[in-house]
């Protein structure tokens, strides 16, 4: 995927992560794309996901198929 522009996500956590700065925070407003990030690194690395990719790791989380 070419270089993507996030200057004007909406980046969010999840409610339950609390404030212990060990979660992903997730931007879904951007055009066509689902942008997920390390909180305690802010500026650092983004990973850049399809919405089918999104919705397909969703699908595949809530289904266990991650669970270890």
């Amino acid at each position: 995927m070419d270089q993507v522009n996030l200057d004007k996500a909406e980046w969010r956590k999840s409610t339950a992560s609390g404030d212990n700065g060990q979660c992903v925070e997730v931007a879904t407003n951007l055009p066509g794309i689902v942008a997920v990030r390390d909180s305690k690194d802010p500026q650092g690395p983004t990973l850049v996901f399809t919405r089918g990719e999104w919705r397909a790791f969703l699908k595949g989380a809530d289904q266990g198929e991650f669970d270890i």
